[in-house]
């Protein structure tokens, strides 16, 4: 399996980006099944976990991000997405896909990090 992470950029505070996670190399019943994460790091920081979605489709975010940011997925796809609107300067940084199959057969699966940086 192979995670590919795009939709970053660069964005003023208060603008939206969004986020997608494909998964190749897969089968459907692994990435349908597994939990969906982002992650992200901002410089110096530790990294964060920024929002889970269950593969019974129940959200989990960040207080930080809580209700301005949205994980969804699109099975068909084997895609999922973080759409991240009113954008802060705290935003900033390099955000992370993350695929755990190991409930369902695979194994814990990362994609490389997209960068997001928000400008004040």
């Amino acid at each position: 399996v192979q995670l590919q992470a795009s939709g970053g950029g660069s964005v003023q505070a208060g603008g939206s980006l969004r986020l997608s996670c494909v998964a190749s190399r897969t089968i459907l019943t692994v990435f349908s099944g597994g939990a969906k994460r982002w992650y992200r790091q901002a410089p110096g920081k530790e990294r964060e976990l920024v929002a889970t979605l269950t593969s019974g489709g129940s959200t989990t975010y960040a207080d930080s991000v809580k209700d301005r940011f949205t994980i969804s997925r699109d099975n068909s796809r084997k895609t999922f997405y973080l759409q991240m609107n009113s954008l802060k300067a705290e935003d900033s940084a390099v955000y992370s896909c993350n695929l755990d199959g190991r409930p369902v057969g695979g194994l814990d699966y990362w994609g490389q990090g997209t960068l997001v940086t928000v400008s004040s």
